[in-house]
Formats: C-alpha cells, sequence, structure tokens
C-alpha cells in the first residue's frame, strides 16, 4: 500500500513539473483586467496545432500566472545577485509613426533603474528608460521629450513572447488619430540577425503573449505578463524573480471597440495603477507581492527598487535613428554595470507558509479567493490572532523595526536618487555647457577663418589692382614715349623736307639769277659788238 501512494505522489510530481501550459485566466481577472486607451490587442488566431500554445487574444492582454514550481527546496534557494553586465546606452530620436516588427530569438534582460529627473514642463513626456533592439538588446536611455507635433501622443514599447521567439515593436510618437494595432497572430516575420559576436540570450520563460521585462536583479530570460500598452518602468519597485510567477493587472476601466480586421482596436482607456502579483515561490525574497503601482512611465520609473542595477549614460548626446535592418548605425561600446543588491537579498532565509505551501505545489494565499495577500512591508509568517500574546507583541514590535529600516533604506534611497539624478542633470548642464563652448569656438574659428580669409582676398585684390594699375602706367608711358618719338620723328622729316626745299629753292634761284647774268652779260656783249665804233 506504501509503494502503491508513493508511485501516485510521484506521478502527480512528474506531471506538475513537466506541465507547460498555463491554467486559463478566471473570468473575474478577464474582467479586471482592461486593456490601456489607443492601443490595439491581436485577434484570435485560427486553430493551430497541437504542439502550439498561442493564447487568444483576451489571454494574451493578460496571461495568468503560471502555478508555482513543486520543489522541495523553495524555502531554502539563496538569491544569486546578477554577474556585470555590459550595457550599450543610447539616446533613441523615436518615429513619428508606428515602426514594423521584429522577431527576436532571445529575451530582453530585466529592467535598469534610472529615475528621471524633474519634468520641465507639463507637455513633456517621458519617453524612452525600455530595451530596444538594434541587433542586440540595446538599452534606450529616458529623456524628457515635447511631442513632434501638437496633439501627437507616446505609444510604449511592445514586447510579445510568440513560441520561442519575442515580437517587438519600439515605442513610438502617434499622430492623434492613430492607435497601435498589434502584429497579428499568423503574421509571418524574418527572424533578426544579430550583430556580430553578440551572444544571444535566454529564450523568453513564461506564458506566451504580452509581457514586460523583469524587476532589475531578477534571473534573465524571465518576462513578466501584462496588459498591452503597459510601461515596462512598473516593475521597478517589485523584488527580482527567480521563476516564472509575476504578472500584472490593470485597475482601470476600458472602453474597447473590435473592428472586423485580423485586430482589434482600443480607444478611450485610461490606466492609473496597475497591480503586481507574484507567488512567494517566484521572488527572490520569497515574499508574496501584491501591490498596486502607478502606471505613468515617469512615476514608476522614479520607484525606489530593491535590486539596483543603475543605467549608464549614453556615451553621445546624439540620438540614433529608429531601428532598420537596411541601415544599420555604429554603436558605442557597453558599459559594465554591477547590481547593487541589498544584505538580506543575500542571506538564506528561514522557511514562511507560503514558502511551504509552495513546495507542496498548494496555491499561495495572494492567489487563493478568500484568503488575504501579503502586503509589501508585513513580514512573512505572522502570528495568528490567537496565539501567544508575547509572541504577537515581539512580531509586531519586529514588524515596526523592519519597517523603520525599510522607511530609513527609501529615504536614504531617496537621497541617493535625488543625488543620482542631480549628478546626471549636472553631467548634463555641463555637456550642453561644453557643447555651447565647442559651438562658440567652433563659430569664432569659422569667424576669425572667415575674417583671415577675407583679409587674404582682399590682399590678393590690392596686389592684383596695383599690379594692374603698374601696368597701365607702364603701357601708357611707352605709349607716350612711343607718340613722342613719332611726333618727334615727323618733326626732324618735316624739317628735313623744308630744308631740302629750301635748298632746292635757294639752287633754283642761284640758278636763275646765274641764268639772267648769263643773259645780261650775253646782251651786253651783243650789244658791245654791234655798237659802232666812234
Amino acid at each position: 500500500m506504501r509503494n502503491i501512494i508513493a508511485l501516485i505522489v510521484a506521478a502527480g510530481v512528474l506531471g506538475a513539473c513537466n506541465s507547460q501550459s498555463p491554467p486559463p485566466p478566471p473570468p473575474a481577472d478577464q474582467s479586471a483586467a482592461p486593456q490601456p486607451a489607443d492601443q490595439t490587442a491581436p485577434a484570435p488566431a485560427a486553430p493551430q496545432a497541437a504542439d502550439q500554445t498561442a493564447p487568444p487574444a483576451d489571454q494574451a492582454a493578460q496571461a495568468p500566472a503560471e502555478s508555482p514550481p513543486a520543489e522541495s527546496n523553495v524555502s531554502e534557494e539563496t538569491y544569486t545577485p546578477p554577474p556585470p553586465q555590459p550595457v550599450v546606452s543610447v539616446y533613441q530620436d523615436p518615429p513619428t509613426s508606428q515602426p514594423p516588427p521584429e522577431e527576436i530569438g532571445w529575451a530582453p534582460p530585466p529592467m535598469l533603474v534610472e529615475p528621471p529627473p524633474p519634468q520641465p514642463t507639463p507637455q513633456y513626456v517621458w519617453t524612452g528608460g525600455y530595451w530596444g533592439w538594434y541587433g542586440n538588446w540595446v538599452w534606450i536611455h529616458g529623456r524628457w521629450a515635447p511631442p513632434p507635433q501638437p496633439g501627437y501622443r507616446w505609444f510604449q514599447p511592445y514586447y510579445d513572447h510568440r513560441g520561442p521567439h519575442v515580437v517587438f515593436v519600439g515605442g513610438f510618437w502617434g499622430a492623434p488619430n492613430v492607435s497601435f494595432v498589434a502584429p497579428g497572430i499568423g503574421l509571418s516575420l524574418t527572424l533578426a540577425v544579430p550583430l556580430p559576436g553578440v551572444i544571444p540570450g535566454p529564450p523568453p520563460m513564461g506564458p506566451e503573449g504580452i509581457f514586460v521585462p523583469p524587476p532589475p536583479g531578477s534571473r534573465f530570460g524571465l518576462i513578466v505578463p501584462a496588459p498591452i500598452g503597459t510601461p515596462p518602468a512598473v516593475v521597478i519597485g517589485a523584488p527580482p524573480v527567480i521563476a516564472v510567477g509575476m504578472r500584472i493587472t490593470n485597475v482601470s476601466n476600458t472602453n474597447i471597440t473590435n473592428t472586423t480586421i485580423s485586430n482589434t482596436t482600443i480607444n478611450n482607456t485610461t490606466i492609473n495603477n496597475v497591480t503586481i502579483n507574484a507567488p512567494a515561490s517566484a521572488t527572490a525574497n520569497h515574499v508574496a507581492v501584491n501591490a498596486t503601482v502607478p502606471a505613468v512611465a515617469h512615476l514608476a520609473a522614479a520607484q525606489t527598487p530593491v535590486v539596483r542595477v543603475p543605467a549608464p549614460a549614453p556615451a553621445s548626446t546624439k540620438p540614433l535613428p529608429a531601428y532598420s535592418a537596411a541601415h544599420p548605425v555604429s554603436l558605442p561600446p557597453p558599459v559594465v554595470v554591477h547590481a547593487v543588491v541589498p544584505a538580506e537579498l543575500t542571506r538564506p532565509r528561514a522557511a514562511t507558509p507560503a514558502a511551504a505551501e509552495a513546495a507542496r505545489g498548494v496555491p499561495p494565499a495572494a492567489m487563493r479567493p478568500g484568503e488575504p495577500a501579503v502586503r509589501p512591508g508585513e513580514p512573512a509568517g505572522r502570528p495568528a490572532a490567537g496565539g501567544n500574546a508575547a509572541e504577537e507583541r515581539a512580531a509586531q514590535q519586529r514588524a515596526a523595526q523592519e519597517q523603520q529600516q525599510q522607511r530609513a533604506a527609501q529615504e536614504a534611497e531617496a537621497k541617493r536618487n535625488a543625488a543620482q539624478a542631480a549628478a546626471e542633470r549636472g553631467k548634463q548642464q555641463q555637456e550642453a555647457a561644453e557643447a555651447k563652448r565647442n559651438a562658440e569656438a567652433a563659430a569664432a574659428a569659422a569667424r576669425n577663418k572667415q575674417q583671415q580669409e577675407a583679409a587674404a582676398e582682399a590682399k590678393r585684390n590690392a596686389a592684383q589692382a596695383a599690379a594692374e594699375h603698374s601696368k597701365q602706367q607702364q603701357e601708357a608711358a611707352a605709349e607716350a614715349k612711343r607718340k613722342a618719338q613719332e611726333r618727334s620723328n615727323q618733326q626732324a622729316e618735316e624739317r628735313s623736307k623744308q630744308q631740302a626745299a629750301a635748298a632746292e629753292e635757294a639752287k633754283k634761284k642761284a640758278a636763275e639769277a646765274a641764268a639772267a647774268k648769263k643773259a645780261a652779260d650775253e646782251k651786253r656783249k651783243e650789244a658791245q659788238e654791234h655798237k659802232p665804233p666812234q
């Protein structure tokens, strides 16, 4: 008989370990988890084969938590801090329309901690602060940015677990009349090719459907199911997860309009808060989580983290364009970041009732209807109301001390966050001042160069003008000399002609005088010859 009972128990344990598909969500969870505004969830796909477990649209919008693993040593498991992580951090110039989806072979890393600085004006929106794709998972650094045009809205990034891969759509600005359209379930995509030298990480571990990356310090590959449009930063204040089980639901009213195409359009939705649930078997501190956090990106990013893994500042303030496989960009070298883990996570914890129940395969109190969930800050394993009064008082004192320590740690963390934000603002101001000085120096250098070029040009022009003037003077002098020579020659020739004419005239007159004399002499001689003698 004992052998039969042992075989039955072993078969039950093996069946629980081999279970892959999550249980269907209860009706209450579906009605209490409407989807965010202006975003579109995929419509149910055609029936798939038996080896495929793609959930319908309602289940994809809010995937249920998986059953806690039936392990006998859950309460004795020690949290292993994450190793130093190389991170490429960049600014991005988001597109003004929905980018095409990318199918990626491994899950994004856990979230990084990046507390936003104060909002410059109410019109500015906190963008970035999530993992994007550039041939590898790259941290898109957060920053305040105004809408590119009046009425444009910011759409959060989209992560979807489909089979062994992730379908990703980066954040973008959308026009007032634009709604997010989730990639169809049957859409055929080409698996993205990683950059040379990039080592792929583990595939996504968790229910299929829409999700966000896990809290900082979590085990790589785990995902957190969440409604569509959930800012990834909502998990910043949650404890790290070491197993599947954490999920996110929302608590706002939603108006949904179903279209006749292969997707669902969601309009007029405002999510103010979301609820994070996790069994004790999924968290690093082995304490169940049931917490409500703000669903506004910059408020969620300002939460105090349990494990701090700081996001490094980008090496360049110049933003990158949106990812395109046809137009690769040059990425800066990675920066190694180190996790800051509180001491209580590095020490083994004593067994708690929730962990013991999870080890026996019993659902935790947070997941059982009719029983209150363990609230953050409430010590696990609290004595019953009818227990010993001294133990009750001691437990209350321990709880008060823990709350004081938590408040002190939160205040210290807030101071560190403020100091880090001030340092970041100071660095940004220094970079802006340096950029301004560089711009002014470049402008001064350009003006100096222009002045030097203008002076050199003026000097060349003056030299050319002087040479031209000298040439003109030389040509004028030569022309004047030539004309003077011509006049002199003409005058000499004229004088020569006049002298020749005068000489010819004198010679003619002399000849005439000689002829007249000869005639007179002949006449006188003839007269003398014909004169009678006396």
